[in-house]
């Protein structure tokens, strides 16, 4: 039970804001997007099987831009910039559900959030430091990703 008191000291404050930050992006997400399908569906006039392209489009996009934001980070290395851009984007996102007019609005908003969402998750990962190792170590492009994203 020392260790873990003693590694939680060494964690860079770096990591703490991302984590920090990490976490109210998911709550904010959670809110809306638990609300999302009675807001189109009651609001917007949109019917079950619309509800159901948008969500699959949505963690379809997700998906593939997880694949592809690993490479991309390796090839630019500029891991800070493009979290910051994941999050600012997914912060912009969030007004857009509200402000929608229409069911392409809100289909626009949910697929930017989920690019967002798939860009962070990648450099998140490569984040975690040298010392976190077995079943916490998220699974990053490569080794040097991991050791030099805060340098």
């Amino acid at each position: 039970m020392k260790s873990t008191r003693k590694a939680a000291g060494t964690i860079p404050m770096g990591i703490w804001v991302l984590g920090f930050v990490s976490m109210l992006m998911d709550i904010s997400s959670e809110m809306i997007h638990s609300l999302l399908p009675l807001f189109l569906v009651g609001t917007l006039g949109a019917s079950a099987v619309a509800v159901g392209l948008i969500e699959g489009l949505a963690e379809a996009t997700a998906l593939i831009v997880k694949v592809f934001s690993g490479a991309l980070s390796d090839y630019l290395g500029k891991r800070k910039a493009l979290a910051v851009v994941g999050y600012a984007l997914g912060a912009l996102t969030k007004p857009l559900f509200a402000l929608a007019p229409g069911i392409g609005i809100a289909l626009t908003a949910r697929l930017l959030d989920r690019v967002a969402s798939g860009q962070r998750s990648r450099w998140r990962a490569s984040a975690k430091p040298s010392w976190c190792s077995g079943p916490n170590k998220a699974a990053s492009p490569s080794p040097s990703s991991r050791s030099s994203w805060w340098s």
